[in-house]
């Protein structure tokens, strides 16, 4: 008898094909500094649960040409409310729209989320992807 899979590739790529708002910029004035950001309320939902998931999202960079204003990204996260998707995903996502929106000379995004069902969930993403 084979059991089948609780988790589908559905939920796997639950909330990637979302039309996240974009993210604003400005333009740098300064070569060479690292800029860090905390979100210490991001919230969401497990695609499989409904369940809602708690986290702390750090973004860290240094900018190339453009840097992130605050008030959008703050939009942006906000996006995530509501959304089906995993944690894994929204960390890999947002270090993607970061990218997208400001071409860092690096960046790093980690999530660290709240425990739900005794288990806490640590993920961080880098840019460039090894």
């Amino acid at each position: 008898m084979s059991a089948e899979p609780r988790y589908t590739d559905d939920h796997a790529k639950a909330g990637l094909d979302f039309q996240f708002p974009a993210i604003e910029t400005w333009r740098n004035q300064f070569p060479g500094y690292e800029i860090e950001i905390d979100d210490p309320e991001l919230t969401s939902v497990c695609p499989k649960t409904g369940l809602p998931d708690f986290g702390i999202l750090t973004i860290r960079y240094m900018p190339r040409e453009r840097c992130l204003e605050l008030k959008s990204l703050k939009e942006y996260l906000y996006s995530y409310r509501n959304l089906g998707i995993f944690q894994e995903n929204i960390v890999n996502q947002v270090l993607n729209d970061i990218v997208k929106a400001t071409d860092p000379v690096w960046a790093v995004v980690k999530g660290v989320f709240r425990p739900r069902g005794g288990i806490a969930t640590t993920v961080e993403a880098r840019w460039p992807r090894p």
